[in-house]
């Protein structure tokens, strides 16, 4: 990833998201289990790599390389953009990691990706009576890392 074309367009996210977003599945190239040490390893590479070729393009400004577990696709995702990590291009809330393991982990252990459970399901009458009174909102954990030049 850290060798892919690389989009730093402050002005467009959507060019910056489309050229700079992949993601991964739960297994290798050659079909064995994913392990956590090794993801984040590589993971923590891209991100000096992508670094560095923000320092050879000369970019001035803010950037961040970003990875999260996309339960609704059963995907690990990363991205980078030219925003801090606190403006985010995410829909819904989410909270910042400062360790990259537990997001991984949480891929890693996800049993049904992109899968409700029937059981989740049962007895929606009653989880819909709690969401009115308490919502019950779970934010996207997201690890980052700046890679920009200015912090």
């Amino acid at each position: 990833m850290a060798e892919e074309p690389l989009a730093l367009e402050p002005g467009d996210r959507r060019v910056e998201w489309e050229t700079n977003t992949w993601s991964l599945g739960p297994e290798n190239e050659d079909g064995r289990p994913l392990d956590a040490a090794e993801v984040v390893a590589a993971f923590e590479q891209t991100a000096a790599g992508i670094r560095e070729r923000i320092r050879e393009l000369r970019f001035s400004g803010v950037a961040t390389f970003y990875v999260w577990h996309d339960g609704q696709a059963g995907r690990l995702r990363c991205s980078t953009g030219s925003v801090p990590p606190d403006e985010l291009p995410f829909n819904g809330t989410y909270v910042i990691s400062d360790h990259l393991g537990p997001v991984v982990e949480g891929f890693l252990t996800d049993s049904m990706p992109g899968v409700v459970a029937w059981s989740d399901l049962a007895d929606a009458e009653s989880h819909l009576e709690q969401a009115m009174t308490e919502p019950e909102i779970t934010p996207l954990r997201v690890w980052t890392s700046s890679v920009g030049t200015s912090h």
